[in-house]
């Protein structure tokens, strides 16, 4: 190793001619260690104490909890299942007084996109998707000057089905771009909770002006418009951002936001244990979703764990 340190650096330059010239005789790649997986996350800890943490984490998702009726949280869980389910309602949200709108630059004109040909299946998958969110009010067939063809992307159905819903008519860079207030702290806690809402971006309605600005155009014919924000809209997150943080905003002291995810640290406090807090502070939460009909999918909820796993780190 000392003589490996010991070398003199080479640049890419020297180094592409020294091989052309044939004066480097042999070269050794070092390999690290650590797998891409690994790269994906990072902790402090032993590996063994963080594969406890991944254990006891798992036995605190909402479908277990449902398996367990004496645990603590079971009861909440129990009470607020229309707003925490495995399968949530979807239909036109209220409207909250946030709605997405598309400012566009003066002087933008439509962009209009040739629709190209894809495999049957991809194009059953559009349909049935777009056929979904019509039943369910998100979306409507109309005939308009505005359109855009179809953008896939190689996933699950349900994916690539929200994925084809596509760079619309602003993507042209024609809009203007707004603050992005996201959010990334969540203070140290004793107990906490992590909540993942459904659809997210299908809960908040389109200014009606700017409807007729998300038209697109399906591989089989049919044209559709947005009454809801879809996906690939610029400016999208930021008035997610805006949306999440306005609802939850009473409950800031022990409630943080980050995009679709709702994190609840509690603590001991008053007399009660960190339990009991953090039964209140779900509560209120449930409150809040219930009144404003936001739903979150139980199979991704992590309910009074000692550790969250946060843009994969514990």
């Amino acid at each position: 190793m000392s003589a490996l340190l010991n070398l003199e650096e080479l640049s890419m330059k020297d180094f592409l001619a020294e091989l052309k010239a044939g004066e480097i005789a042999e070269m050794e790649l070092l390999k690290p260690e650590t797998s891409l997986e690994d790269l994906n996350f990072s902790s402090v800890m032993d590996e063994d104490v963080l594969e406890g943490f991944t254990k006891q984490r798992a036995t605190r998702l909402g479908s277990e909890i449902l398996k367990n009726p004496e645990d603590p949280v079971y009861p909440l869980v129990k009470e607020y299942s229309d707003v925490v389910s495995k399968h949530p309602p979807s239909q036109l949200p209220p409207d909250r007084g946030v709605r997405h709108e598309i400012d566009l630059v003066p002087g933008t004109k439509y962009c209009v996109t040739r629709q190209w040909p894809l495999p049957r299946e991809q194009c059953e998958v559009i349909d049935a998707f777009f056929a979904e969110q019509g039943e369910v009010g998100h979306s409507a067939g109309v005939e308009v000057p505005a359109l855009d063809a179809n953008l896939l992307r190689s996933q699950t159905e349900r994916e690539v089905a929200s994925g084809s819903c596509l760079q619309q008519a602003e993507q042209c860079d024609g809009t203007g771009t707004d603050a992005d207030p996201s959010q990334g702290c969540v203070a140290e806690q004793h107990v906490g909770l992590a909540l993942d809402l459904v659809d997210g971006y299908y809960q908040i309605l389109m200014r009606e002006g700017d409807i007729p600005l998300t038209a697109v155009s399906t591989p089989s014919g049919m044209l559709w418009e947005w009454l809801v924000m879809p996906q690939g809209l610029s400016n999208a997150p930021a008035t997610f951002n805006r949306l999440v943080p306005q609802l939850f905003r009473p409950l800031r002291t022990s409630t943080q936001t980050y995009f679709d995810d709702i994190f609840v640290h509690s603590r001991a406090e008053g007399g009660q244990t960190a339990m009991e807090v953090h039964r209140r502070h779900l509560r209120r939460v449930f409150e809040v979703m219930r009144a404003n009909k936001v739903y979150a999918n139980i199979d991704k909820c992590i309910f009074a764990a000692e550790e969250i796993k946060v843009l994969g780190c514990f």
